[in-house]
């Protein structure tokens, strides 16, 4: 007998993740089959939810049915659309701003002018200070409930304006403000609401957020608490101590080229673990040895890089102001060069220490216009303490214990046979680098 197959769709499974920066196609249709449509991913197909209704942008600010939980009711979250193509128009006249760098966005309410309504009672703004209200909330269990801002922002392509939004991120509303705006066709003035939001930080997650934590939270059976089990960290982090952690916990992306501080030693019971030890005991209370080989050791991480690098001075014990070896690092050649002046801190400390921002910045506060600091250390670098340096955009050279160990265990296993502390005397008794207290730019006439 013939084997009629089943015509019949079937139902899609549920979404996928939103990814910061991904472009996905809104279609009109709003059909979550297929996965991808006209190259990029499907924004109904990645946030389908079987069995409810879809999630939608069709307007700027978009609520999603509020659920009646086992603990109260919450709503599940509130997608944001900003269309930047109509800023300044009569339709849209304000700008909303997305710096997502540095994981802030100033986002206008939906009041216009000639509404005869009050500004927060509009459907998108009223749905807005509730979530900004739960925001607020004092208890972790009050955070619990709170509604996650999904913000979009929608992009051109192929010259089409419409079509296309741009993931942009997890949001909380840090302020709430009333102001006055200019615009509509009589060209008046009208009251509106301005959102300040902070986008909170997806490093843990790989910059996604998975769509099963809104289903959770779209589950009519779960609790808010049962629904966190799957927010993202920072968020779960959020709703555990509050506003007082969003400062750490907002996007950053100078956090993508900050070290963890783990990765920035060794295993514990490893060769290189053994070896910093080694290095460590044989300079304590040796400082100036330490700064010897400090030197040797930069000079050898920046001519590896392909530059031109020249060792010059180590300062005196005392009034180094900041810089303990001084050295040039020459770019490019005759008229097509130039020079810089290095200035170099060196601090032998346990490999479990980590050096602060603090300790960074008396470098850089000695760093003129043409000049970059080195900083050597046993220890660790914070990772606050990266992501200050980063953010300010400071020229500064980081070597951390792992990677000063690797250097010299480098040398030893190509001029001493492997002995890492016959390379260190080496290093030291090779040393021809004098000890002065000349000032940093005369390196420059060398």
């Amino acid at each position: 007998m013939k084997v009629v197959e089943s015509a019949m769709r079937r139902e899609p499974t549920m979404g996928g993740s939103l990814r910061v920066g991904q472009v996905y196609r809104y279609a009109s249709g709003k059909d979550p089959d297929p996965p991808t449509l006209d190259g990029h991913p499907n924004f109904h197909h990645v946030t389908h939810s079987p069995g409810l209704k879809r999630a939608l942008l069709e307007a700027g600010i978009n609520g999603m049915a509020k659920v009646n939980g086992p603990d109260g009711v919450r709503r599940p979250a509130i997608l944001i659309r900003s269309s930047p193509w109509k800023a300044g128009t009569e339709q849209t006249p304000w700008h909303d701003v997305f710096d997502m760098d540095n994981g802030h966005v100033r986002y206008f309410g939906d009041h216009k002018a000639g509404l005869r309504a009050a500004p927060g009672t509009t459907t998108g703004n009223a749905a807005l200070l509730e979530a900004f209200t739960s925001h607020q909330g004092h208890t972790p269990e009050e955070r619990a409930a709170a509604t996650p801002l999904l913000l979009f922002r929608a992009v051109s392509r192929n010259g089409k304006p419409k079509g296309h939004v741009e993931f942009c991120g997890l949001g909380v509303i840090e302020r709430a403000e009333r102001l006055v705006q200019w615009g509509g066709r009589e060209h008046t003035t009208f009251v509106n609401y301005v959102y300040d939001i902070a986008l909170i930080d997806l490093t843990a997650e790989h910059d996604e957020v998975a769509w099963e934590w809104i289903h959770a939270r779209r589950d009519k059976d779960l609790t808010s608490a049962q629904a966190l089990a799957l927010a993202p960290r920072a968020w779960r982090e959020w709703v555990k101590h509050g506003d007082s952690a969003l400062p750490r916990l907002r996007r950053r992306v100078a956090r993508a080229k900050v070290t963890k501080v783990r990765d920035q030693r060794p295993q514990t019971g490893s060769t290189d673990a053994t070896d910093l030890e080694l290095v460590y005991k044989y300079f304590d209370g040796r400082k100036h040895d330490f700064e010897a080989l400090a030197s040797a050791v930069a000079a050898r991480v920046l001519r590896g890089s392909g530059h031109s690098y020249l060792e010059g001075w180590l300062t005196r014990r005392s009034g180094d102001g900041g810089a303990d070896f001084v050295g040039r690092l020459d770019l490019g050649s005759g008229l097509a060069g130039t020079s810089l002046v290095v200035l170099g801190q060196a601090k032998c400390v346990r490999p479990d220490t980590l050096i602060t921002a603090e300790q960074i910045a008396r470098v850089v506060a000695r760093l003129r216009r043409g000049w970059i600091g080195v900083y050597v250390t046993t220890g660790a670098y914070s990772e606050s303490a990266q992501t200050e340096m980063v953010e300010d955009q400071y020229p500064v050279v980081l070597i951390n214990g792992l990677d000063l160990v690797r250097e010299l265990q480098n040398i030893a296993r190509d001029n001493h046979g492997g002995d890492l502390t016959a390379c260190i005397e080496h290093v030291l008794s090779g040393q021809e680098t004098a000890v002065t207290n000349r000032r940093p730019e005369e390196i420059l006439l060398q």
